[in-house]
């Protein structure tokens, strides 16, 4: 997850805006990483090392380790070390920004930095990734947005993260929560848990983006808007939503009740006032997770 939520740290702290932010998520996908990248996030080069090293290329016919080497920026070992490195998106999304002109170098070097330090991240490779990390990224990222978050909804929401990673795809960002009482849908899918607790959740979005959502999902190509589509939201949400009512009765022993999902009529919602929205960017367009819990 810690990508994924680098791009809203970013808009937390005003580097970027959100339209930099979905390009660069768009661009990540025909993107590779670059070594200058890696190198200052293992702390093997500054960020003006970096661009002097690039700066050269423009003037020699060498690759960046080769340069980087004959300037004693990098030792064999750090080269050989960055070159059989995992690739993190958290590095990526970065690269893109900076490639755009949205963010410099130096700029980049101090907000991974600042990044790391606030969530308290040693290292961003998914091997170090475990649910405890993670559930305190989130809980953090709705801190940073101020819109307070109990225990429920941070399980809900770590959840639904997860599963749009497994089912949909992890090339995505979450803008901040929104606290919101009213609602203007697009497509809109819903679905009611009730028991001892009560939570409404719903997935909006521009039918061409449930066209893109809908065929990662299901892992077919689909070309139009359709039944096909809309039932692939509703298996989704469905999926998603019992998947939650069971680590409800496995970790808490709270038996919740499911209640079928369906497509919002009303063009406009009235929400309670402990609703909020979240905007997710994905390269096809943004989907948005509405919730009442």
């Amino acid at each position: 997850m810690y990508a994924q939520f680098f791009g809203s740290f970013l808009l937390s702290k005003n580097a970027v805006t959100p339209e930099q932010l979905t390009a660069a998520i768009t661009k990540m996908s025909d993107t590779h990483i670059k070594l200058g990248t890696l190198a200052m996030h293992k702390g093997y080069m500054t960020a003006s090392e970096v661009d002097e090293v690039c700066f050269l290329q423009t003037r020699e016919d060498k690759r960046f380790g080769e340069i980087a080497l004959e300037r004693n920026y990098l030792f064999e070992d750090q080269l050989d070390d960055l070159l059989k490195s995992q690739n993190p998106d958290f590095l990526l999304l970065g690269q893109c920004l900076v490639d755009m002109g949205a963010l410099s170098n130096k700029q980049l070097e101090s907000l991974m930095v600042d990044y790391q330090e606030e969530n308290e991240i040693e290292d961003v490779s998914a091997k170090s990734e475990n649910a405890e990390k993670t559930q305190k990224l989130i809980e953090h990222y709705f801190v940073i947005a101020e819109k307070p978050i109990t225990d429920h909804a941070l399980m809900y929401m770590q959840l639904i993260f997860n599963n749009l990673v497994r089912f949909i795809g992890e090339d995505f960002t979450p803008l901040s929560p929104i606290p919101c009482t009213e609602y203007t849908t697009n497509y809109c899918t819903t679905q009611i848990v009730t028991g001892q607790i009560k939570c409404t959740s719903m997935i909006d979005m521009q039918p061409e983006v449930a066209v893109a959502f809908a065929s990662r999902y299901a892992k077919m190509d689909f070309t139009e808007f359709d039944e096909y589509v809309k039932a692939s939201l509703e298996d989704f949400l469905n999926l998603h939503n019992g998947i939650f009512l069971v680590n409800m009765s496995n970790n808490l022993s709270m038996e919740l009740t499911l209640e079928p999902p369906y497509h919002e009529e009303n063009p406009t919602l009235k929400l309670t006032e402990d609703s909020f929205v979240i905007p997710v960017i994905y390269p096809f367009g943004t989907i948005y997770l509405l919730l009442t819990i």
